[in-house]
């Protein structure tokens, strides 16, 4: 870390001049706790605090009635794993030609070489921790589940990490922890290609794990109801357990709300949206937990807590009932997960600094979690290269930037020619729909995007029925600042804008990386 001192004078002159609420001993505070909440699949309109009406978010909430809330905040990305990625490196996935859920034999995709948010922390001196979700790969070549996951979060600046291996409704259904899955037994191990009944009799009608056999006593260890519960609570011991005259930086990557929906059973039945909604609840009580843990170390009013999302809600089965129920997943917003439309990767942010944000500020500027390397790195003084993609948003954390920051932003999904640019106002699609599932009817686990507007009455210009209207133009061009609900495609009105914002999507299609894409991919 630079000097101490240094560091101390760069906070006080961010107190002074954004007007926040601060202690008068603010500047004797030192370097902030930092904590990094990434849910799974929480839509823009998922919390109460975004408008929701069918489930009660009170202590995510709170978070932004404390700190800032970003009306125009995006993922990486539109799907999970490419996601994540852009997220720790502060970089475009599409540079590691990253366009989808990587499977569970993918070796590890982060580079141990260069820097992730857990480096920079370390490097300033502070502990790291991942907990939950990691799906971005373990070890070298193929995945040996029977043999080391390493290199894998460890290898990456985390000190310590336990956690969901992959997603929660794709086997191995175990937990990781430094590098080794927990109960797993040498005399039963994984085997690949055999269906049988796994001990939890998760998936019993599909024969056990989808083809993965063996490993029974690593299998025992993991229920679905208690994974919030098991995640909250080795949050909390880590942050209990560390030393009060150490920084802290911990990436809380929950499972909630990606399907299958199953909160603990005393959260059933208290939201208005289904088990959904229930599910939505017990994330809420895992960030209050998380939060509980700082106040008993006296830490809050300089712990900066983000809270965010990976990409944004999917109209899966049970999501559809919440639908059904009255509940808008992505708020207004037009699309779903995996899609290059608005509600794929428009999400949901909440910085809360007490010593240092704005109390129930908000902020309608353009703003992505790629900055967060970036960012970090401005507010620890760390002089670090973080590359082309990664931009510093710290004034605008601190509710002290007068205009956007950030002028372009490349908007990714899993589709390729769906590549996208966004700058200021406009935002361009090189192609008609919005990529993603093809699923067509309501109550099918694929439906998304141009078939999904026929049963959840989304309008746009483009559309009729569900479909494609023959005469739409051949790409996609819409004014966020008028028609943020992306109900009227502009493409032929301005021509000149969509040939200037053509040729930035050229550019970037230019930087794509050369390796073979990994994760799925819809070209």
């Amino acid at each position: 870390m630079k000097d101490f001192v240094a560091f101390l004078c760069v906070v006080a002159a961010f107190t002074a001049t954004a007007g926040c609420q601060s202690s008068p001993q603010s500047s004797d505070l030192g370097p902030p706790n930092v904590i990094l909440i990434n849910a799974d699949d929480l839509g823009y309109g998922d919390l109460s605090c975004y408008g929701a009406t069918l489930v009660s978010t009170p202590n995510i909430d709170a978070l932004a009635e404390r700190g800032r809330r970003f009306t125009d905040a995006h993922s990486p990305h539109a799907v999970c794993s490419p996601s994540r990625y852009g997220l720790l490196t502060g970089t475009y996935p599409l540079r590691k030609n990253m366009w989808g859920p990587l499977p569970r034999t993918t070796p590890l995709t982060l580079d141990t070489g260069k820097p992730t948010l857990a480096s920079l922390f370390k490097d300033a001196g502070y502990d790291t921790a991942c907990i939950g979700k990691w799906h971005l790969g373990f070890g070298e070549g193929k995945t040996d589940w029977n043999g080391s996951l390493s290199p894998g979060p460890n290898d990456c600046g985390f000190d310590y990490y336990f956690g969901l291996p992959v997603v929660n409704s794709g086997p191995p259904y175990v937990y990781v922890e430094n590098g080794a899955v927990v109960g797993y037994d040498p005399d039963d191990p994984f085997v690949f290609g055999r269906g049988v009944i796994s001990a939890t009799q998760r998936f019993p009608e599909k024969g056990g794990y989808n083809g993965i056999g063996g490993a029974e006593a690593a299998h025992l260890l993991y229920r679905d109801r208690e994974v919030g519960t098991t995640f909250a609570s080795k949050s909390a011991m880590w942050i209990n357990n560390r030393p009060k005259d150490r920084p802290y930086f911990l990436y809380l990557a929950t499972t909630h709300i990606h399907h299958p929906f199953t909160p603990a059973r005393r959260f059933e039945g208290t939201s208005g949206a289904g088990v959904y909604g229930d599910f939505i609840h017990e994330l809420d009580w895992m960030v209050g937990e998380v939060v509980k843990a700082v106040q008993k170390q006296g830490g809050l009013d300089n712990t900066l807590i983000i809270f965010t999302s990976d990409n944004g809600g999917m109209l899966n089965v049970s999501g559809q009932k919440a639908w059904e129920a009255g509940h808008r997943k992505n708020g207004d917003l037009l699309g779903f997960k995996f899609g290059i439309w608005e509600g794929g990767h428009r999400v949901p942010m909440i910085a809360s600094w007490p010593a240092r944000i704005p109390q129930g500020s908000e902020s309608n500027h353009l703003i992505s979690q790629i900055d967060l390397l970036a960012t970090f790195a401005s507010i620890l003084e760390l002089d670090l290269e973080t590359g082309p993609d990664s931009i510093d948003q710290s004034t605008e954390l601190v509710g002290r930037a007068d205009t956007p920051l950030r002028d372009e932003l490349v908007v990714l999904s899993n589709s390729a020619k769906h590549m996208s640019v966004r700058t200021g106002r406009w935002l361009y699609i090189p192609a008609q729909g919005e990529g993603g599932f093809k699923g067509s009817e309501w109550g099918e686990h694929l439906i998304s995007g141009v078939a999904a507007t026929r049963v959840t009455e989304q309008a746009n210009s483009d559309l009729a029925d569900g479909k494609i209207r023959s005469d739409a133009p051949k790409a996609q061009l819409y004014d966020l600042v008028n028609d943020p609900r992306q109900t009227r495609n502009v493409f032929n009105e301005n021509p000149e804008v969509a040939g200037q914002l053509q040729a930035r999507v050229d550019y970037f299609r230019s930087q794509v990386g050369e390796n073979k894409p990994l994760g799925w991919i819809s070209r």
